[in-house]
């Protein structure tokens, strides 16, 4: 026994616990290399039991052994399930003390039973007992009671999140992943398979191929529709594309690079695909998702105590629902007698209830997601057509009083949803998902107004033909079968609640997303016009200017929002002219826009594009009578502004610092310099932009950074229909312009009055670096 417990025999005088240390290091190593012990139970059983009582064991290791000893292939495993649940009181123990403390790093010293568990092989162990059954010759495979199966899956999921690798383990062994999803097939271990699926998939280092699940199709179509969005959890993992998790990754160099070297679609564009094929998947999905509380069949309280447990991972549920019919009954005291009757009831009657909307919202939240996430996938049109097809925006519209905008405050306990690290309340979660599915659904599709009702739809058409111009073609092919019903339209419901969401609410940047995409696209007038009536430009400049609004999240999102609201459209900037009727109005606008150009480019884009076009109208009397007047046509006319703005947008990015995020500003800079051309005033811009150099006392500086910028614009969009597309509907500039105006911007002759290299003294030119390459 020396080579297993040192050099030091009892009698030597060695302390105890370097003796357990020499236990646990040899057991340590061997799950390393493979070699020695393949399990702490192989020890002898007086060995085990003598150092149990001095290392604090708690008697694991032994019951382990017996456990083991009961476990082989032509056992009953009767005894052994008694043995597992001797063991799993304890872990359980620990795995309830982990979920009540916020999740803190799983060592050792905090969770003593579950790591002396996992070190002397009950995790590999149970795995074992687990798949025993696919191991056998047998025709006829053996059945193994539901319950052993239940508590083998929560001892190892209470593993899991007490001991760290244990999870990354399991997630290792492909053929446990795959055999897990056959448990799923059962409804009674149901729960603590996806349970379990799901944090393995959550560290796997490869997504998982869904193609490879045997019998996928039948899996999905045998489930009923709470196993579904349950489901939806686990699937919201594998049709994601991961998040690299580093900035430098986000750029659009290092994407750009990594789509040369991954030209085939991603796993999980892959696992999209095998989605969409499954009979019947997407109209189930809707279903789910816009059903009411009243129609969720469930099974008794119990098991939706059981479900709701699971959701919420966290021990605090009963705690949750007390918060909510607090809630309930704090509102109800001050709505009419047959509204507050619920709340006068004893609060046994009323807890049902209150779980079963909040459980109702979780299950929502996951299936929104992953429909939210098909929206933007390359099968777009076809998530579209069966979208509308199944009612999925209606249906959602009548939710949106009653459940998905409800009046009383979230509760704000922890949901762990598609980012761990998310500490939103399961209403926060719902909202937000539903205010993305509702921005991908509008953002440059026709199916955008199916989020109207009849009246509206009528509204719009009557807009266009007082304006005496032509209605929209994908207004007039709208499906009215498919569209809203009620007295409102989802959109117009949004807004609504965007005007009243309190000034710190965490929604206003989805709202004002969600409500910018329906515009985004190529301009229509009408469809501004629509949202002017409902007063959303006086709201967004209230919120910009008055409201002391400090997030650049949000700002962003409401000069994005400003801008789309404004272009081109004259009646738009008269109402701005009479909200920021006062000097200080509109030095505390300017004061925001230069706060943070990256944030409000698009809209500075907006302005400048307008002003051409009015420029070119001046047979209107109104667009004459409010170029004259208007604050910012007038601000934005100046020569020199124009080109400050041009100066500090070339300025605050260079190729290796583009994202999605910033490369706006590089296309903003060009739309000012594509105006400029039309006009013959290129020149004279880019000889302001020389003098500014020098100025600075920084020659080249801008200009050079501006030529590598440009050769990147060339590389990137010239194989991107889709941003070419979009920059073309957005300007209302053929993108055959674009790319005309970046080749002479490059040109190469150092005698054209429109290359930037004709603008750069020869000891200052940097244009031969290549900053491009991979």
């Amino acid at each position: 026994m020396a080579t297993l417990v040192g050099s030091e025999s009892p009698s030597s005088g060695g302390k105890p616990s370097h003796r357990k240390s020499n236990i646990v290091a040899k057991l340590t190593a061997s799950k390393i290399t493979g070699r020695s012990f393949v399990r702490g139970t192989q020890l002898p059983g007086g060995l085990l039991q003598e150092r149990d009582k001095r290392a604090k064991w708690n008697g694991i290791p032994t019951l382990l052994q017996k456990l083991y000893e009961s476990s082989h292939p032509n056992s009953d495993l009767s005894q052994a399930h008694s043995l597992l649940t001797m063991l799993s009181s304890d872990l359980s123990m620990e795995a309830m003390s982990f979920v009540t403390e916020d999740r803190k790093a799983a060592q050792e010293s905090t969770f003593p039973n579950t790591y002396i568990f996992d070190l002397f092989g009950g995790v590999d162990l149970l795995v074992e007992i687990l798949m025993r059954p696919t191991l056998t010759m047998q025709k006829k495979k053996p059945k193994m009671n539901d319950d052993l199966v239940k508590d083998c899956l929560s001892v190892l999921y209470n593993c899991c999140i007490c001991t760290e690798g244990v999870t990354r383990s399991l997630a290792a062994r492909d053929d446990f992943v795959l055999f897990l999803f056959s448990l799923m097939t059962n409804k009674k271990t149901f729960l603590q398979t996806a349970t379990l699926i799901e944090d393995i998939l959550g560290v796997k280092k490869e997504m998982i191929h869904l193609e490879g699940i045997p019998n996928l199709s039948g899996l999905v179509q045998s489930f009923d529709q709470q196993q579904l969005a349950n489901f939806c959890r686990i699937l919201s993992v594998t049709i994601s594309e991961p998040d690299v998790g580093n900035d430098d990754k986000h750029t659009l160099l290092a994407k750009n690079a990594q789509q040369k070297r991954n030209a085939s679609p991603s796993r999980a564009e892959v696992n999209q695909v095998t989605l969409l094929n499954i009979p019947g998947f997407i109209e189930r999905l809707c279903k789910l998702a816009t059903r009411k509380v009243s129609e969720a069949t469930g099974a008794n309280f119990l098991q939706e105590l059981e479900d709701w447990y699971t959701w919420l991972d966290n021990a605090l549920v009963l705690d949750a629902l007390m918060q909510m019919a607090t809630e309930e009954a704090e509102q109800s005291s001050t709505e009419s007698s047959d509204e507050s009757s619920l709340a006068t009831s004893p609060l046994r009657h009323r807890l049902p209830q209150s779980m079963k909307i909040v459980h109702e919202i979780m299950y929502k939240v996951e299936v929104l997601y992953v429909l939210g996430v098909l929206l933007m996938g390359r099968q777009r049109n076809q998530v579209h057509k069966m979208l509308a097809e199944f009612r999925l925006i209606p249906g959602l519209n009548n939710l949106f009083d009653k459940l998905i905008w409800r009046k009383y405050t979230a509760s704000n306990h922890v949901v762990h949803g598609q980012n761990e690290n998310c500490d939103c309340s399961p209403e926060t979660s719902f909202k937000i998902q539903f205010l993305r599915l509702l921005q991908s659904f509008s953002d440059h599709h026709e199916n955008k107004y199916l989020l109207l009702n009849s009246q509206e739809l009528n509204e719009l058409s009557a807009i266009s033909m007082k304006a005496n111009i032509p209605e929209v073609e994908a207004l007039v092919n709208t499906d009215r079968s498919l569209v809203c019903d009620g007295k409102k339209g989802l959109l117009t419901r949004l807004i609504s609640v965007m005007k009243r969401e309190p000034l710190d609410s965490s929604f206003r940047f989805w709202q004002a997303r969600a409500v910018e995409s329906f515009l985004r696209g190529a301009t229509s007038y009408a469809d501004q016009m629509f949202l002017l009536k409902r007063g959303l430009l006086e709201h967004i400049l209230y919120c910009i200017i008055d409201s002391g609004c400090t997030s650049r999240d949000v700002l962003q999102s409401y000069f994005d929002l400003l801008g789309e609201l404004m272009k081109f459209n004259i009646d738009a900037f008269k109402r701005f002219n009479k909200y920021v009727n006062t000097p200080e109005k509109f030095q505390a606008f300017l004061t925001q826009i230069n706060s943070s150009l990256v944030d409000s480019n698009m809209l500075v884009r907006c302005i400048v594009l307008s002003l051409d076009r009015f420029e070119s109208q001046t047979e209107d009397v109104k667009v004459v009578e409010v170029l004259s007047e208007c604050c910012l046509l007038s601000y934005m006319a100046r020569v020199e502004n124009r080109l400050a703005f041009l100066f500090r947008l070339i300025n605050i990015i260079n190729v290796q610092t583009l994202t999605q995020e910033n490369v706006s500003c590089l296309n903003t800079s060009l739309v000012i310099l594509m105006l400029a051309r039309r006009k013959s005033k290129l020149p004279f811009y880019l000889n302001a932009l020389r003098e500014k150099e020098y100025a600075v006392k920084f020659p080249g500086s801008l200009l050079n950074n501006f030529h590598n910028l440009l050769r990147f614009w060339q590389r990137h969009y010239l194989n991107k229909d889709k941003d070419s597309t979009c920059l073309e509907n957005s300007s209302c500039i053929p993108f055959s312009y674009w790319k005309e105006t970046v080749s002479v911007l490059l040109g190469s002759d150092r005698a054209a009055l429109c290359a930037i290299a004709s603008y750069i003294d020869e000891p200052y030119m940097d244009l031969d670096k290549d900053l491009l390459d991979d």
